[in-house]
């Protein structure tokens, strides 16, 4: 019998498996549904502003993120506040989000929630 344990793996080796993949983004989707465009009264993610959010094995985030238009003015806090819904998550390591305006942003994109609260349907 050895006295030796086994050493703890260090943040560099993290792997996440597809599920623990697949429960993150779920965590940030909730984080999500928590931040306002502070213009329309409906959250980012169901106003069809967040177009990916890639957790990668290593628990890194990428997320893209549109705005309503490029001169919407919480296009200098919007992607900041979205960074730290996400960063608090345990577990998540970095956290990256681009503004990217291809495709450009219509209510189209709008979950039928979001297009029902706001008189679309």
């Amino acid at each position: 019998m050895s006295d030796q344990t086994s050493p703890t793996p260090t943040a560099a080796e993290t792997t996440l498996n597809v599920s623990e993949m697949v429960a993150y983004h779920d965590k940030i989707v909730e984080k999500l549904r928590t931040v306002y465009d502070p213009e329309i009264p409906v959250n980012i993610y169901d106003l069809g502003l967040i177009y990916n959010i890639k957790v990668e094995p290593t628990a890194d985030v990428f997320v893209k993120m549109t705005l309503t238009s490029p001169g919407c003015p919480a296009a200098g806090t919007l992607p900041g506040e979205v960074e730290d819904k996400i960063v608090v998550i345990p577990g998540l390591k970095n956290v990256k989000v681009e503004v990217v305006w291809d495709p450009t942003w219509d209510k189209e994109m709008m979950s039928e929630a979001a297009k029902l609260q706001l008189g679309f349907l």
